[in-house]
């Protein structure tokens, strides 16, 4: 009985730990693009219009990564979607800011 517990309780920190890892860059991640939307629209190089849009896809990704946090476990598959996400808003933000 002890020793069932023990590897339980082993296997849900390590579990917890990998959860907490995967989570780190993602956040972070949106912090550093909703900064540069920010920044894009003080300085002028991104219109209200783009500004709107960039923002509902931050909180298009945001409800994503929160759907995908759900469960507790941000799965491999998951968090390459994420991924995409963040990559391509990326790019959006990027060509709002240089066009």
């Amino acid at each position: 009985m002890k020793k069932i517990f023990l590897i339980m309780l082993v296997g849900i920190l390590v579990f917890g730990t990998l959860s907490t890892v995967y989570a780190g860059p993602f956040t972070r991640r949106e912090t550093r693009q909703q900064a540069r939307i920010y920044q894009g629209a003080n300085n002028g190089s991104i219109t209200p219009g783009e500004f709107m849009r960039l923002e509902a896809e931050q909180a298009r990704i945001e409800a994503h990564r929160q759907r995908a946090w759900s469960d507790g476990a941000l799965t491999p598959r998951e968090a390459g979607r994420l991924t995409r996400e963040q990559n391509r808003a990326s790019r959006h933000i990027w060509r709002a800011k240089h066009n």
